[in-house]
C-alpha cells in the first residue's frame, strides 16, 4: 500500500507507550502499527507549509519567503524572550503573537538524554515532551504569557543545558534523574519577577516510547541527498522513525517534503 503527503510532525497520543500518527491530506497513518514492518520513504517533491507552493524548503517546514514573512515563524518561537505582544509591540502580526504569547506558558525540566530547560505553551503538555524523546518531564513555573517564561529559561540555562543530544536520546543513553530535587535546587535563580509562579508541590511526569530496538551508532536519513530508503521500522522516539539497520529519520525536521510511504 502507498501513501501519499506532505510530512508534518506527527499526531501523538498519551498513552502507554505513546501512539503516533502520520497525518497526511486524505489519509492518516497508525505509526506503531508498522512496527517490525518493512516501509519505504521516497521523496516526491515540495510544499511550502504556508503559501503551499513546491518551493525548496528553507527551515521549519517553510520555503525561504515564507520563513522570513510570516508570523509562525518568527524569532520569538525558537527566543520567547523576545516575545513583545505584552507590551502591544508587533514582530509580524500582532494579532496572532498576541494570540499565540499571551496565554499560560510552563517552563519546565526534561530528561531526554540530559536534564533540559525548555518553555511550551501550557496547551503543549505533555506533547513538547513527547517530541523531543523526553522519558521523564516536570514543570518549574506556569506564567500567563511567553515572555516571563523566556526570561525564565534565559536565567536557568547559565545552570542546566537547553539542548538535548539527540544521538544519546535515540540510543536510549540515559539515566534517571530526581527532576524534583533538580526543580528545587533551581529555584533560586528564578527571576523575582517569576518566582511567585513556582510550582512547589508536582510529580514528574513519566513516558514510554514504543521501541523494540535502539540504534547503536545512530545515522541519519536525508531524503533530499538519497531520494528514497527502505527498512524494517523497529521502533519511535520524539519525533524520530527507528530502523533496524541504525538508520533513523526526523520526521519533524522533515516537514513540507511531500514524500511516498509504502507498506
Amino acid at each position: 500500500m502507498i501513501y501519499k503527503g506532505v510530512l508534518t510532525k506527527m499526531q501523538t497520543e498519551f498513552l502507554e507507550p505513546i501512539q503516533y500518527y502520520l497525518v497526511f491530506e486524505n489519509d492518516f497513518i497508525h505509526m506503531n502499527q508498522l512496527l517490525n514492518k518493512e516501509i519505504g520513504l521516497k521523496l516526491v517533491g515540495h510544499q511550502c507549509l504556508s503559501c503551499g507552493l513546491d518551493r525548496p524548503i528553507f527551515r521549519q517546514g517553510f520555503c525561504r519567503s515564507c520563513f522570513f514573512e510570516q508570523p509562525v515563524a518568527g524569532d520569538w518561537i525558537m527566543r520567547p524572550e523576545l516575545s513583545k505582544a505584552h507590551l502591544g509591540q508587533e514582530d509580524r502580526d500582532l494579532e496572532y503573537e498576541k494570540r499565540v504569547q499571551l496565554q499560560p506558558h510552563i517552563v519546565y525540566l526534561a530528561n531526554s538524554s540530559n536534564v533540559k530547560v525548555g518553555v511550551t505553551r501550557k496547551s503543549q503538555v505533555p506533547t513538547r515532551w513527547i517530541d523531543q524523546g523526553a522519558h521523564e518531564a516536570i514543570e518549574i513555573v506556569e506564567v500567563p504569557n511567553r515572555y516571563l517564561a523566556g526570561i525564565t529559561e534565559v536565567a536557568l540555562k547559565d545552570h542546566v543545558s537547553d539542548k538535548t543530544n539527540w544521538r544519546n536520546m535515540l540510543k536510549n543513553d540515559v539515566k534517571d534523574e530526581d527532576l524534583i530535587a533538580w526543580r528545587d535546587k533551581l529555584k533560586s535563580y528564578i527571576p523575582d519577577e517569576v518566582l511567585s509562579y513556582y510550582i512547589e508541590h508536582n510529580s514528574e511526569t513519566n513516558i514510554e516510547f514504543p521501541v523494540e530496538h535502539y540504534p547503536i551508532k545512530p545515522k541519519s536519513l536525508n531524503l533530499s541527498k538519497v531520494d528514497s530508503y527502505t527498512g524494517l521500522l523497529k521502533g519511535i522516539k520524539g519525533q524520530y522513525l527507528i530502523f533496524e539497520d541504525d538508520t533513523v529519520f526526523n520526521v519533524r525536521a522533515n516537514e513540507g517534503l511531500v514524500v511516498e510511504l509504502s507498506v
